[in-house]
């Protein structure tokens, strides 16, 4: 058993790389189930997932474990700017100790947005044979106009609204938290970053999820995906629904998501069975 306080509301610290992380766990720990780790988006954090993790453990049977990212949430703030490849950074770098300190034995990485990213980014670059699958919600593999457009819009709400105050209910730092998405994104030269080479390495089956009227990426990213992957991909586009699927239609989600892992442990036992 892990090291950590496997509960909703634990006591022990969770330390990665010097960094104390916010986290809660929800379900049975890693010794006796698989793991969903759930990575947030862009201005995400444990706590905006709301009821979803607790919901994915109940459906699914699997544990849930979901953290804030450095910067993010009550975990310790985070050094300005990033670095533009912020994202890998956390994916190679960030996320295997992680995944460690946990106490991770088998399971999925199922993210959100610049989660969503972060997820893919592992899994296409760190052999890691404990990552059975992905559930890739709403991924960014590269920029788009109308999503970096978007993002433009939300930098001037943050500055003429009280958005910085609503987010300082949910992160000890609200300034941070924003800058340190919002200010990678429209610099300068970002508008030419691109991952998606990291689809061609991704070996795990994989589960993606998008509003069709997503207001940051089009089906794009989602397409990339189905043409670059090697390994088995479902999609579920999700009508009347944009950017937040967990949100805005948590029950085709649930029923996705629980479908998926359902499918990967039978496949995993019919491996594991004595002929």
């Amino acid at each position: 058993m892990a090291a950590i306080d496997w509960s909703e509301t634990p006591q022990t610290p969770l330390v990665v790389g010097g960094v104390q992380l916010e986290y809660a766990c929800y379900g049975p720990g890693p010794d006796a189930a698989p793991t969903i780790v759930m990575l947030h988006e862009g201005l995400g954090c444990a706590a905006l997932w709301r009821d979803f993790p607790r919901r994915v453990a109940e459906r699914t049977g699997m544990g849930v474990f979901v953290y804030s990212r450095q910067g993010y949430g009550r975990s310790d703030p985070v050094k300005l700017p990033r670095p533009l490849d912020f994202m890998t950074r956390e994916a190679v770098d960030v996320l295997p100790p992680l995944l460690d300190a946990i106490g991770f034995r088998r399971g999925i990485l199922l993210g959100h947005s610049d989660g969503a990213t972060i997820a893919a980014i592992h899994g296409g670059s760190i052999e890691d044979h404990r990552v059975r699958g992905l559930i890739l919600m709403a991924p960014h593999f590269f920029t788009e106009p109308m999503g970096l457009a978007e993002i433009e819009r939300a930098r001037e709400i943050f500055a003429t609204t009280d958005l910085k105050q609503k987010m300082a209910k949910y992160h000890s730092d609200p300034e941070g938290a924003f800058r340190g998405w919002n200010d990678v994104w429209l610099a300068a030269g970002f508008e030419a970053w691109n991952v998606a080479d990291v689809i061609d390495y991704i070996r795990v089956p994989v589960l993606a999820i998008q509003g069709r009227d997503d207001q940051y990426g089009t089906l794009a990213q989602i397409e990339e995906i189905e043409t670059r992957s090697y390994a088995p991909v479902d999609v579920a586009i999700l009508d009347d629904c944009r950017h937040a699927p967990y949100l805005e239609q948590p029950e085709a989600v649930l029923d996705a998501v629980a479908e998926f892992c359902a499918r990967l442990m039978r496949i995993e036992a019919a491996e594991v069975t004595p002929a």
